[in-house]
C-alpha cells in the first residue's frame, strides 16, 4: 500500500482571510490592552466586535479571541512570537 495516496495534504489558507486567535493568560489589569496593543501592530486597529472575553471560573485566567483579517503566514507567525513574550501569557492558539 503507498502511504503517499493515503496521506492528506492540509488545506492551504487563502490570503486575505479572517482569522482568530486566541491567546490564554493569567488575568490582569493590564491583559487585555496588552493583547490588543500586541496585535495591533500587525493588523489594522481592532473593533470591539473582534473581540471575545472569557474568564475562567474563579476568574485566575482570562482568554481573549481576537478574529484579525489575515494577510499572510509571515504575518501570522510574528504576531504568535509576540504575543509569547508578553509576561502573563500562557498559551496562544
Amino acid at each position: 500500500m503507498d502511504n503517499n495516496s493515503t496521506e492528506q495534504e492540509m488545506p492551504k489558507i487563502e490570503f486575505p482571510c479572517l482569522y482568530p486567535i486566541k491567546i490564554i493568560g493569567i488575568a490582569s489589569e493590564s491583559f487585555q490592552d496588552d493583547v490588543i496593543a500586541t496585535v495591533e501592530k500587525y493588523t489594522e486597529k481592532i473593533s470591539a466586535d473582534q473581540i471575545e472575553l472569557r474568564e475562567s471560573k474563579q476568574q485566575n485566567y482570562v482568554s481573549v479571541r481576537v478574529t484579525i483579517t489575515a494577510t499572510g503566514e509571515d504575518q501570522i507567525r510574528e504576531l504568535f512570537t509576540d504575543l509569547k513574550t508578553i509576561e502573563n501569557v500562557k498559551l496562544v492558539l
